[in-house]
């Protein structure tokens, strides 16, 4: 706790689903000098910007969580401006950082940056190991390159920076919009309007077969403060639960999770994504003493509860 009442943070992304959670772990642990300007007032694509937002406030500690993200859908519709605005906003506002001689710098990267057919569990050594997934690999690559700044601008230029690799989050504030939300808000909303309306069937995607990891979005907040604390050397560094459900499994749990007793109707005419994703999170361990504490099962059942409260169209 002694670490960050002195702090000075720059959060980007503060107004995002990450971002509201990392806010409330500073303000818990004492943190008063916090900023966390939106896109409107410092748009992270703009140098000169970036650079400005920076000199006013003098940061010691960098946290950068903004990202373009979206599910395979999105993904697929939007490559280039996947890769360009995720890219872009990194290497920009870490070079700016070295420019000012801010103390330390802790990036936010991505599970998709892993190959397509890592073997399981993800070791941060595969990390190069191959070529991620198709249907979201501009995304993935374009985080990635933050990773070799990273690293590059510590042994040139002694720059402290952490690169966090985070599993799929969830949990309240998600996006729930189905053109771009991830599996689980978009299985909540699909099951939940199913409920209210009596549909008889919810139509979902892929076969059902592919595996993934979820991490609660509070238990990724915490990780990410932790690193911040404690963890200082140029190796990427799993943040996860390592452990993994079937879509198929976890379309089941949200069913029970909403109340919804229709049937689920797979189409395996759309992708399923990577077949694999569960990593390992003994780095994270042993390093900074993360490790996740909320359950799957409590965890929809909370995402469930704030869905339900918030969500009126």
């Amino acid at each position: 706790m002694s670490f960050w009442p002195d702090q000075r943070v720059f959060v980007t992304g503060g107004g995002g689903f990450l971002g509201r959670h990392v806010l409330a772990h500073l303000k818990a642990r004492g943190c008063g000098q916090v900023r966390a300007p939106r896109r409107a007032e410092c748009d992270l694509r703009d140098p000169a910007a970036t650079q400005r937002e920076l000199e006013r406030f003098r940061p010691t500690l960098i946290l950068h969580l903004a990202a373009l993200c979206g599910g395979i859908e999105a993904n697929r519709l939007q490559p280039g401006t996947f890769f360009y605005d995720n890219a872009i906003m990194g290497i920009q506002l870490i070079e700016a950082a070295r420019r000012l001689g801010v103390a330390k710098t802790v990036v936010l990267g991505t599970v998709c940056a892993y190959p397509k057919f890592t073997p399981v569990p993800f070791r941060e050594e595969d990390l190069w190991n191959g070529y991620p997934e198709e249907t979201n690999a501009p995304y993935g690559l374009a985080k990635k390159m933050l990773l070799v700044q990273l690293q590059a601008y510590r042994l040139q230029y002694g720059f402290r920076g952490v690169f966090l690799l985070p599993v799929n989050l969830y949990g309240p504030w998600d996006n729930f919009d189905l053109t771009t939300s991830h599996v689980i808000p978009a299985l909540i909303r699909k099951m939940e309007e199913a409920r209210r309306s009596g549909a008889t069937s919810v139509g979902l995607w892929g076969s059902g077969a592919a595996s993934r990891e979820f991490l609660y979005v509070d238990d990724c907040a915490e990780g990410i403060l932790l690193a911040a604390e404690r963890y200082d050397a140029p190796e990427p560094t799993n943040l996860g639960t390592g452990s993994s459900v079937t879509i198929r499994d976890l379309a089941e749990k949200v069913a029970r999770a909403v109340g919804y007793t229709g049937r689920l109707d797979w189409d395996p005419t759309r992708p399923d994504g990577q077949p694999k994703r569960q990593l390992d999170t003994s780095r994270a361990r042993e390093q900074f003493e993360f490790e996740a504490k909320t359950s799957l099962d409590d965890g929809l059942a909370q995402t469930v509860a704030w869905f339900r409260e918030h969500f009126r169209a």
